[in-house]
């Protein structure tokens, strides 16, 4: 007689039951059928949930956020430019022309110009007269002749020149005064004096030629003279004007 199982035996074919129904396997070809659809429904869903995790929208990433340093920098002005000179347009310097030489004038012959008459010179005449207080005026002497032209053009002869005179009686010439100081000093000495006399008879110009060593003695002869009368020289019928010379004598007699 065969024993009767225990009830731990009996109860474990019932788990064993239970447990395959729940995990969904069973034994033989309905079983297989049951396997084989539950791991294609699997499938799919890894399937979908793959694609909705490709087609969903990628997380977005919020960027953060840096700190931001702002600084007031001073603008700086630039320094002013100054607009460039405006070029200086000179006016084109105009073209000088030269201007055609003038014609020179032919020279016109020279003509000779025809000899002149040669100016004769006014003699000068000497005439000596000693003058004392007591002694008379010795005659005058003779003037020279004058002298002849020196290759002078043919024409009229020339008249001749008579000396001016200043020891004619009507005249009255007086003598120079002798000088007081000079009669104390005893100061004598002979003056010739260089006159002018003009074309009237008047000394126009009285020089010293030949002083007596005495000043105050040259002074009262010229004194004495300017204050005379001549007899002109004369050419011809005509006074000309000429140079005489007066010999004055200052001589002290006891």
């Amino acid at each position: 007689m065969t024993p009767a199982p225990s009830p731990e035996r009996r109860a474990r074919p019932a788990r064993q039951r239970r447990s395959r129904e729940n995990s969904g396997f069973t034994a033989g070809p309905v079983g297989l059928k049951k396997t084989g659809l539950a791991g294609l429904v699997l499938a799919l869903h890894v399937a979908g949930l793959a694609v909705l995790g490709w087609l969903a929208p990628a997380e977005t990433t919020m960027p953060v956020a840096l700190p931001i340093q702002v600084s007031l920098i001073q603008e700086q002005t630039a320094p002013p430019v100054s607009a460039p000179p405006e070029p200086v347009v000179q006016p084109p310097i105009p073209k000088v022309v030269p201007s055609p030489p003038k014609p020179q004038p032919r020279p016109r012959p020279q003509e000779k110009p025809a000899p002149r008459k040669p100016v004769e010179a006014a003699p000068v005449t000497e005439s000596r007269t000693a003058l004392t207080s007591d002694a008379p005026a010795p005659e005058p002497t003779p003037a020279p002749a004058p002298p002849a032209p020196v290759s002078a053009p043919p024409g009229p002869p020339t008249p001749a020149i008579t000396a001016a005179r200043f020891d004619a009686d009507y005249l009255n010439n007086p003598p120079p005064a002798y000088p007081p100081l000079s009669r104390r000093m005893r100061e004598e000495g002979k003056v010739m004096l260089r006159v002018l006399v003009s074309p009237a008879g008047l000394p126009a110009q009285v020089e010293v030629s030949r002083s007596s060593g005495f000043e105050r003695l040259d002074r009262a002869a010229e004194n004495a003279v300017r204050r005379w009368r001549f007899v002109p020289a004369r050419q011809g019928d005509h006074a000309v004007e000429s140079w005489t010379l007066v010999p004055l004598i200052f001589e002290l007699k006891e």
